[in-house]
């Protein structure tokens, strides 16, 4: 076989691959998906933009360690199944992921390319094999040994979904309990279908049902039964909890009572999962009015502001109390909301909601702002202006200013808390109760999807750790063998040991 040139700089393809999108008139009108994604042509030359680093910095920057430049070179061999199953070695979840993911902030951050050029678009193409694995109907379902162990999962988000799925390949019984009629967590109620299709989702959870994985909704853990009746009578070995933050956050200003404030995780789990804005088709009303007010600038926010217009406003507003250049929000989001006619009122701050007399909101009072030095956030500190007040008329207002712990958790078990409410843990994500473990969200506070499947697979380690189950990819590692040794031909970093449980 002759062997291959090296790429340079110089020799890939100059320009980053654009996505086919549909046009923003069109789209504002309807909930299909916004990017269509690449073409087998589009995949292949973007690919070829990849320089196949030896040392590659992006598989240390992706959460779940996916061995990028392997399937990217899969691709430009033409040998998409080998593509996938690299990614499928580390993410259950390819299809979602690069559409969801912050990649700009994680492995494309550190794409020498981009040192010259636009980085290599490595969640395009991770989206691309994804949707080709869905339509060619791939999956990777090994060969399980039972090991004997029940595994509880509390939560079927990112976390939850890809602990479960680490552990029923160590032939673990795993059961997932979802509070909601429909599992998979934020990505079905929080995140739009024009930027995540229901279907991907479908068929990504489908991929984790054959494995063995049995998912069991409408089910509220703290409620139905607590942590310590599933240790206990309903004999699960260990439990992982993964719930989320989805509690909401306010500003505690007048008139947060007033009819027509909501938070966008109600405004978009009525419309993602409930069918509002297809009402009265679907039970669920949503009565947005004409003008939409949306306080804050991050992802979440964008998400509830573009539904907001395709579910019939003629108006939708965003309001930041500092600029476009703080917004948390990723690029393409800001991008894509800017394209589709949203309003961005910068250095704006909400003071007060104002109502009517039928206690209905009317407008909101408002102040500009300015910036300072930086805060704690490291973005600049926003400071009123004296005197700058004005009404602002709405007939709705959505808060997108953050979440919180959910409490039911925290409140029906013996299980220590931060001084925020979220569950506190270990390195190895152990919590205070014995057989317990927490990740994603409910332990970091808001973060992204692929950051949580992280947490899932790390709580996932910990756990066969815990349970002693031989765990391949820990124990062998080199480094071990050579500091740690063998007794009778058996690695001491496995430490089995066996569980009694006493009467």
């Amino acid at each position: 076989m002759a062997k291959k040139t090296r790429k340079t700089i110089r020799t890939i393809p100059q320009d980053r691959t654009p996505i086919p999108e549909q046009a923003p008139a069109d789209r504002i009108r309807n909930f299909e998906e916004v990017a269509l994604g690449y073409r087998e042509e589009d995949a292949r030359n973007e690919a070829e933009r990849c320089l196949l680093c030896p040392d590659p910095a992006c598989v240390g920057a992706c959460p779940v360690s996916i061995h990028i430049p392997g399937f990217i070179e899969r691709i430009t061999e033409n040998d998409y199944r080998g593509a996938y199953d690299i990614i499928a070695d580390a993410n259950l979840l390819p299809a979602i992921c690069g559409r969801v993911c912050p990649q700009e902030d994680q492995c494309e951050c550190v794409c020498p390319v981009g040192d010259t050029l636009e980085p290599v678009a490595i969640g395009r193409l991770e989206r691309w094999i994804g949707d080709l694995a869905i339509a060619e109907d791939w999956h990777n379902t090994p060969y399980i040994g039972p090991s004997g162990f029940k595994i509880g999962i509390v939560g079927s988000g990112p976390a939850g979904m890809a602990c479960a799925a680490d552990m029923a390949k160590a032939g673990c019984k795993v059961t997932i309990f979802e509070a909601l009629h429909q599992p998979g967590g934020v990505l079905r109620y929080g995140i739009p279908e024009f930027r995540l299709p229901k279907k991907v989702i479908d068929a990504e959870i489908e991929n984790l049902k054959r494995l063995g994985v049995e998912i069991e909704c409408n089910t509220l853990i703290g409620r139905l039964f607590t942590l310590e009746q599933m240790l206990g009578e309903m004999g699960f070995h260990a439990i992982f909890i993964a719930t989320g933050a989805g509690y909401p956050s306010f500003m505690g200003i007048e008139g947060e009572s007033l009819h027509g404030v909501l938070s966008a995780n109600e405004l978009l789990t009525r419309c993602n999962l409930m069918g509002a804005s297809e009402f009265p088709s679907h039970d669920t009303p949503l009565e947005l009015g004409s003008h939409v007010a949306v306080i804050g600038a991050g992802n979440t926010a964008m998400d509830a502001m573009r539904v907001a217009l395709r579910s019939g406003a003629e108006k939708v507003s965003c309001i930041y109390r500092r600029t476009r250049a703080e917004s948390p929000a990723r690029e393409e989001e800001l991008h894509h909301a800017e394209q589709e006619g949203i309003e961005f009122h910068w250095l704006t701050a909400p003071a007060e909601i104002l109502g009517d007399e039928a206690g209905r909101v009317r407008a909101m009072r408002c102040i500009r702002m300015e910036l300072g030095e930086p805060d704690e956030s490291g973005r600049r500190r926003p400071i009123p202006i004296e005197g700058s007040e004005y009404e602002f008329e709405t007939q709705t207002v959505v808060y997108a200013i953050g979440t919180n712990a959910n409490p039911i958790i925290g409140q029906t078990a013996n299980l220590e808390l931060d001084e925020r409410g979220y569950i506190h843990t270990d390195e190895s994500l152990a919590t205070s109760m014995a057989g317990v473990y927490a990740g994603g969200d409910i332990v970091t506070g808001a973060a992204t999807v692929i950051l949580a499947m992280g947490a899932g697979r790390k709580a996932a380690r910990s756990m066969k750790s815990y349970l002693g189950i031989r765990d391949s990819d820990v124990v062998y590692q080199a480094e071990r063998r050579e500091s740690e040794g063998k007794r009778f031909g058996i690695d001491l970093a496995e430490r089995n040991f066996a569980r009694v449980r006493v009467a």
